[in-house]
C-alpha cells in the first residue's frame, strides 16, 4: 500500500507511513507483532496525532503506531465515554480513599523526582517489561520529545504540618479535539493500596468533563493478556472494530 493510500485510509491529507519489521508480541506469548507507524512534525502534528487517535493509533514520543499483525487482531483500542461515566460504589470509594491528593498540571517537563517514583514503580511492578532498564535520559525523551499538546499531570500530597508536597503519581498525557489520550502513567509503589492506576483514570474522566471533553482514551485492551484487562472495568467504554467506534458490550457478544 502506498503512502498515499495509507493517507486515504486514515483520513489525512498527506504523510509518510512505515511497517516494522516482525517481532515478539509483549501481550501475547508466542505471538509476533508489527506495527504501521509515522512520524509526528511541524504544525500539523496536533491535528494529525487527534485524527489518527481516532482512528485506533498511540503515540510514543514524536512518533505513532497503529497494530497491523498478521492473523491478529487482539490488541483493539478502547476509549470512555466521558459524558455517560457513573460513579458506582466502587468508583467512589476510590475517589474517597484518595480526597487528600492534589492534581499539578505542567507541560513536558521530566524531573528528577517523577523518574525516581518511575523508577521505583519499574521495579516492583515491571522488572521484566521492556521499560525495566530505562535510564533518567530515556524518561526525558518519552515526556519532552512530543510535537503536540501534551501534559503532565502530577498526583500530590501535602504535608499538613511543614506545606511540603510529595508526589505519589503521574500521568503523561495528551490532549485532542475530543477528549483526553493516557500516554503512560505510573505511581509510588508504597501508596498501591490507594489504588493510584484506577484513580487516575477516574480523574482523568473528571478531567475531561471539566474541559468538555467527550472522551478519555486508554490505548489498547488485548484480549487475552490479563495485564489489560484491566480497562473493561471502565464502562461505558467503546471498541475500535470493522464498524468503528462500537460500545464495548456491542463487540463483545460477536467474539
Amino acid at each position: 500500500m502506498s503512502n498515499e493510500d495509507f493517507a486515504r485510509r486514515f483520513g489525512l491529507d498527506g504523510g509518510e507511513f512505515f511497517i516494522t519489521a516482525p517481532a515478539p508480541c509483549p501481550y501475547l506469548k508466542g505471538r509476533r507483532e508489527r506495527k504501521i507507524f509515522s512520524y509526528l512534525s511541524g504544525d500539523a502534528a496536533p491535528s494529525t496525532n487527534s485524527i489518527l487517535t481516532r482512528r485506533g493509533f498511540r503515540r510514543s514520543q514524536n512518533l505513532i503506531y497503529l497494530p497491523a499483525c498478521e492473523a491478529c487482531n487482539a490488541c483493539v483500542p478502547v476509549r470512555i465515554i466521558a459524558e455517560e461515566f457513573e460513579l458506582t460504589r466502587s468508583r467512589r470509594r476510590t475517589i474517597s480513599k484518595n480526597a487528600d491528593i492534589i492534581r499539578r498540571i505542567s507541560g513536558p517537563r521530566a524531573t528528577g523526582e517523577q523518574f525516581s517514583m518511575l523508577r521505583a514503580y519499574l521495579d516492583t511492578r515491571h522488572g521484566d517489561g521492556g521499560m525495566a532498564d530505562m535510564t533518567v535520559l530515556d524518561y526525558a525523551s518519552m515526556v519532552e520529545e512530543t510535537s503536540v499538546d501534551t501534559i503532565i499531570i502530577e498526583y500530590r500530597l501535602r504535608d499538613r504540618d511543614t506545606g511540603e508536597e510529595k508526589l505519589i503519581a503521574a500521568a503523561l498525557t495528551d490532549r485532542l479535539t475530543d477528549g483526553l489520550s493516557m500516554v503512560y502513567s505510573f505511581f509510588e509503589p508504597e501508596e498501591a493500596a490507594r489504588g493510584l492506576g484506577r484513580y487516575m483514570i477516574l480523574d482523568h474522566v473528571s478531567f475531561a468533563r471539566e474541559l468538555n471533553l467527550p472522551y478519555v482514551y486508554l490505548g489498547y485492551w488485548v484480549n487475552g493478556s490479563g495485564k489489560m484487562d484491566y480497562k473493561k472495568q471502565f464502562q461505558p467504554l467503546e471498541m475500535l472494530g470493522q464498524r468503528g467506534w462500537t460500545r464495548m458490550a456491542e463487540l463483545e457478544t460477536q467474539r
